[in-house]
């Protein structure tokens, strides 16, 4: 009941000027929700999914491996990529077939009110834990400026992980 409440004509508008249907939004509200729990970032994770979807780049959604393993992963690692999972969005692009947890209603406003990090298909493709570790995460528009967020994280928890 709550979910057909939230779907008023206009959230209706929003869906389909991102061409998602309401079970594609709230699928992708789910990856949005299980990427983070900062509502504030929301957004800006969304958006980095819609420029995927928008592009053809698969999601290559971490917590969609995460689920494929019944949560049960401490981290995820590339051989987990492998797992033959309609949900593994590294090995299928788009979608994937239904929601990986239920998603809050901040989720699905983020997916329904992206912020791209510019325009639409063009802003930002990538993100990264933080190296601050303050749960949030940094974004990034080309794989190489990633690359050094991601580098940054490693050696942080590389270095924390010594202490």
């Amino acid at each position: 009941a709550a979910w057909d409440a939230f779907w008023t004509p206009e959230r209706e508008a929003q869906a389909k000027a991102l061409r998602l249907s309401r079970q594609q939004a709230s699928v992708l509200a789910s990856i949005v929700k299980a990427e983070s729990n900062n509502e504030e970032e929301m957004p800006r994770i969304a958006g980095v999914y819609l420029n995927r979807l928008k592009i053809g780049m698969p999601l290559q959604a971490d917590p969609t491996i995460a689920f494929c393993y019944d949560y049960q992963l401490n981290r995820i690692l590339k051989k987990h990529l492998e797992v033959d999972s309609a949900y593994n969005t590294y090995k299928h692009a788009g979608l994937p077939p239904g929601p990986i947890c239920v998603p809050t209603r901040a989720a699905l406003e983020a997916v329904l009110k992206p912020d791209f990090g510019g325009t639409w298909g063009a802003g930002n493709l990538y993100f990264c834990a933080n190296a601050d570790f303050s749960g949030t995460h940094v974004f990034a528009k080309t794989l190489s400026e990633h690359n050094r967020n991601a580098a940054a994280f490693q050696a942080e928890l590389n270095r924390r992980s010594r202490q």
